[in-house]
């Protein structure tokens, strides 16, 4: 008998990517239940606990309607359910471009590695950094990506700091977003610009679109 692969869904939607080198382009997103971190700056928290049980053929079928090709699994925190790994599968069968938003501090080697990690490295300004799995690093593939969320000048000589002690991650993308609301993108330029660093400044473009 077959065993049906199920996972805890919080929200299924169609909108324009904001975040990463996918920013701009529409995408279908599958953001699942349950996260292991409470960063400072959470904006879903409505995932910590929301969801109903669908089966992976059930999500296959409901993001099918969307005919839209780049699919990013996000949370919450998408690694703790043991099953993410078979919709991971599923949808690159299914030729759909699958990334895969994670905030760092579980083990990425699960995923497929023809899906795309956009991996969090975790700032002292969310709370969190202490929760970072540092040995993700060497298990990155070259597409995947990197995100720092800048909060004040600390996170960001921090995040510097990291650059210069893990280098092999310069290889992958790398992005620094500015907290929405607390962060001005300009300034957080201005530090890059002064610096030199070989990053992109990330702006969520979803927040000043007004869409999820």
């Amino acid at each position: 008998m077959k065993l049906i692969k199920m996972l805890k869904i919080n929200e299924i939607f169609f909108s324009i990517q904001g975040e990463s080198s996918y920013s701009g382009y529409p995408c279908v997103f599958v953001r699942l239940t349950g996260c292991n971190l409470r960063c400072s700056y959470c904006d879903t928290t409505y995932a910590y606990y929301e969801g109903k049980n669908l089966s992976v053929d059930t999500i296959l079928e409901e993001i099918g309607q969307y005919q839209c090709k780049i699919l990013q699994i996000t949370g919450g925190e998408p690694l703790l359910q043991k099953d993410t790994s078979s919709l991971v599968n599923a949808a690159l069968s299914q030729d759909y471009n699958v990334l895969v938003e994670t905030n760092g501090s579980l083990d990425i080697t699960a995923i497929n590695n023809k899906a795309i990690i956009i991996m969090d490295i975790k700032c002292p300004g969310s709370g969190e950094h202490n929760k970072n799995l540092f040995e993700n690093i060497p298990n990155l593939e070259l597409n995947d990506e990197i995100k720092f969320v800048i909060l004040d000048h600390n996170d960001y000589l921090w995040a510097k700091e990291i650059l210069n002690k893990y280098p092999v991650i310069q290889k992958n993308k790398i992005h620094f977003t500015p907290v929405h609301g607390e962060l001005e993108p300009g300034k957080l330029s201005e530090w890059i610009i002064k610096d030199r660093l070989n990053v992109r400044l990330q702006l969520q473009i979803h927040k000043y679109l007004g869409v999820k």
